[in-house]
């Protein structure tokens, strides 16, 4: 079940919020977990038993960890939490890809194995890993309520997409949280601000993404792909992809405020980085940070000497890659990065930050060339395709030319929204007096409007791309 879909927007999440509310704060985790479980089940529900194994596993290991702290116990269970955890990952999200690359290099037959993906293993993985680690390491102390826990792991907002919400995130509030005003984080009322924040999220992802992702697809179905339209589709494809997953974790954090959760952020404009650097620091937040403190730094991070170092940077793409999906595009996809950040790191980075109109304009450059290698079908497609931006094409631009004269209009839209402007707007005309009576007015309006908008565009229509299946 997707966020952007009437059958969650009109039924299971006001059935959710009723239920949530209705039931006394003793009971609100259980109903969270409840409601969460159900949304789980909705299009996998034999991947439930899966998921409650992973959390019972890891609930019962920290436990465990916590009462050996300091001895070589606590290590040999944070070491089988760990195993079983990565094992479960890896059969159902890798062993295809294993087992077909180990065919292909030996040039052997081997039955497909055909395991599915359970949708949001890799965030609820990551989120089990960094608890037991963070348990181990005496920086947050073990859950003792089970239901508390489960429904920390298992919690539907950010499940399938993310952000990946750490325990220390969120342990105050899973006993308790916050419903009611607080100006000083949100500006108003915590759930009012998450019901914008969700609303928000959902016209990015319907009104922005969706229609971009209509020009993406006419791209790869023409058969006239001239050079201009190869710019085009990677413009396009570019914005698609931020407004797709930054517009999912906006209506994830908004559902966690509802519930009383504060959750971090996971974008922070990352198109107007000046560097590649500073992209990954703006760029799904939450996923960089957890490879810097669970892996990099782990590895001996930039402490170590300059040929470790640079290993460990490499080491740590590919493996971000690879949690993207489990294909060779996405390896190479982390390579890409990977080159670029020591690239930035050993030649680029005092040139760039000294000429940050020319880093802004290179770093847009290479993360266009790498978006295209991650929509790309395999490695050999994502280079032809990038080698196309730069070759004379035959074809002729007529297809080219109409496509981006029907989605000027979002594809303008899309450019200006990923900048802060629209937010610096807003916040000019709500420090003045007569600014700030009209948009109290104006805001509340506008929301409606665009809850209207993309239900109509969702009841009308049954393109719903959903880029998370792999992850």
């Amino acid at each position: 079940m997707l966020f952007s879909s009437a059958a969650f927007l009109y039924s299971f999440l006001p059935l959710t919020i009723a239920v949530y509310f209705l039931m006394p704060r003793r009971l609100k985790n259980a109903a969270l977990l409840l409601m969460s479980l159900i949304f789980y089940a909705w299009g996998e529900p034999r991947y439930v038993v899966l998921m409650v194994l992973s959390i019972t596993q890891g609930y019962i290991f920290a436990r465990l960890i916590g009462k050996s702290r300091g001895t070589k116990k606590a290590k040999a269970y944070l070491i089988i939490s760990l195993v079983l955890s990565l094992g479960m990952l890896g059969v159902f999200k890798y062993a295809n890809f294993f087992a077909e690359s180990f065919a292909a290099v030996f040039g052997l037959k081997i039955a497909a194995l055909n395991i599915a993906l359970p949708i949001g293993i890799s965030f609820y993985t990551f989120q089990l890993i960094s608890y037991v680690i963070d348990v181990y390491r005496a920086d947050v102390e073990p859950q003792r309520d089970y239901i508390a826990f489960a429904a920390y792991i298992s919690m539907f907002p950010q499940l399938i997409a993310g952000p990946i919400v750490r325990y220390s995130d969120i342990e105050a509030e899973l006993t308790a949280r916050a419903y009611g005003a607080d100006k000083a984080a949100y500006g108003a009322d915590k759930a009012a601000y998450g019901a914008r924040r969700f609303i928000l999220g959902l016209g990015k992802k319907v009104l922005i993404a969706n229609v971009l992702a209509e020009l993406v697809n006419a791209f790869k179905a023409s058969g006239e792909k001239s050079t201009l339209f190869y710019w085009v589709y990677a413009a396009a494809y570019m914005l698609h992809v931020y407004f797709d997953f930054s517009g999912y974790s906006d209506m994830a954090i908004g559902l966690g405020a509802i519930f009383g959760f504060t959750f971090p952020e996971s974008f922070n404009y990352p198109y107007i980085a000046a560097s590649i650097t500073e992209f990954w620091r703006r760029w799904h937040m939450s996923l960089s940070s957890w490879f810097r403190d669970y892996v990099y730094i782990p590895l001996g991070g930039s402490r170590v000497k300059k040929p470790r170092a640079l290993l460990n940077i490499a080491t740590v793409w590919m493996l971000t890659g690879l949690w993207h999906g489990a294909d060779w595009n996405f390896v190479m996809w982390g390579i890409m990065f990977a080159a670029l950040l020591i690239a930035e790191k050993t030649l680029l980075l005092g040139f760039i930050k000294k000429h940050r109109a020319i880093g802004h304009i290179y770093t847009l450059f290479f993360v266009m060339l790498c978006f295209i290698m991650f929509d790309a079908s395999g490695v050999k497609e994502g280079f032809e395709t990038i080698a196309a931006l730069f070759g004379a094409n035959a074809a002729d631009n007529t297809e080219a030319l109409y496509y981006l004269r029907s989605y000027t209009v979002p594809l303008t839209v899309a450019a200006f929204g990923a900048t802060p402007w629209p937010k610096r707007i807003k916040a000019k005309l709500e420090a003045t007096r007569i600014g700030g009576a009209i948009m109290a007015i104006a805001e509340p309006v506008a929301l409606a409007a665009l809850l209207c908008v993309c239900t109509a565009y969702l009841i009308d229509g049954s393109f719903n791309p959903f880029l998370y299946f792999r992850f």
